[in-house]
């Protein structure tokens, strides 16, 4: 089992960066005074598709040869990795079949739709995704682009750690949110390749700790029934990104539901930009963990996505 280089997520960024946006790394004074630390927030928020992972999927249609892309792509997703693949495939002239939980917010299924991609429902278990996904395969042909457990699309995923630290190469603390791995992975090969002594740390929602359990544990434990408000942080870590997470991340420290909506709320108040609840996990996590660690330092933070499902979010609002 292979894990990316420094060099493959160079040769990535290469790949694509005519086609994603290099998106801004931003600040706030406020938050710093808050909170005791300066961060640099990467805004992938601001990608197409409203999240990283059209980094990963864009690299992974690139990588493919004429033979691969002649039926097409497909992927099972509950929402950015899908619409990630249907535009990617479209700007590549190739359709893309997309599988998606039917519980898949109506904001992720409507961006999909857009897209243009034939999607396929199924119920919200992990087997029901794989199982629709090999018959949607045997029917049409497609080529399968998993979310996270891919060469292509690690590599991808960490061309946005790349630009974090091409633009501010002085922070001590680099972080992700991790669900299935694929932003983490790059991002902790792409930070230790560049700078062998900084800090890789990742949030996790408390809710959802399989990744927490299985990196201090050193072995893997699937996801079981997660029920967190982070939707994009459901999924379970595969064997590809556990190698790359053990061997290059340092910690993993987890955000308990309140504070990720908490955490949520103050970037947006004090930032002025929409993000979604997994993408304020790893600012929760460090407010939820101790200070002492962090407190002073320059810590970038990538903030995976925003697409946020407005109803959702007003129903988390709680009247004063």
């Amino acid at each position: 089992m292979v894990i990316p280089s420094l060099s493959d997520i160079q040769t990535a960024h290469s790949r694509i960066r005519s086609f994603i946006h290099r998106t801004p790394v931003l600040t706030s004074t406020s938050l710093n005074r808050i909170l005791g630390a300066e961060f640099f927030f990467k805004c992938e928020n601001f990608q197409k598709v409203g999240a990283f992972k059209y980094r990963g999927a864009t690299n992974a249609i690139l990588s493919l040869t004429p033979a691969e892309l002649e039926k097409g792509v497909g992927t099972h997703s509950s929402g950015n990795h899908a619409a990630a693949l249907a535009l990617a495939a479209a700007m590549a002239g190739v359709p893309a079949y997309i599988v998606m939980p039917h519980t898949a917010p109506a904001i992720k299924k409507a961006a999909v739709a857009g897209y243009g991609a034939h999607i396929v429902f199924c119920e919200p278990t992990q087997e029901e995704r794989e199982k629709t996904m090999m018959k949607v395969q045997e029917e049409t042909g497609c080529t399968f682009i998993h979310p996270y457990d891919r060469f292509e699309i690690i590599a991808g995923q960490g061309t946005a750690a790349l630009e974090l630290l091409e633009e501010i190469p002085t922070v001590d603390i680099i972080m992700a949110p991790v669900g299935g791995g694929g932003l983490l992975s790059g991002t902790a090969i792409a930070a230790k390749g560049l700078k062998p002594d900084i800090q890789v740390w990742a949030g996790e929602p408390q809710n959802a700790d399989d990744a927490f359990k299985s990196f201090y544990s050193g072995e893997l434990h699937p996801s079981i029934n997660p029920k967190t408000i982070a939707d994009g942080l459901l999924t379970s870590l595969s064997e590809l990104t556990f190698k790359a997470i053990r061997e290059n991340a340092d910690a993993i420290l987890l955000a308990p539901e309140q504070l990720i909506m908490d955490a949520l709320n103050l970037i947006l108040q004090r930032m002025k930009i929409v993000i979604e609840p997994s993408s304020a996990v790893p600012l929760a996590a460090l407010m939820a963990g101790p200070e002492k660690h962090w407190k002073g330092k320059k810590i970038g933070i990538i903030l995976s996505g925003g697409n946020l499902d407005m109803a959702m979010f007003a129903s988390q609002i709680k009247p004063d």
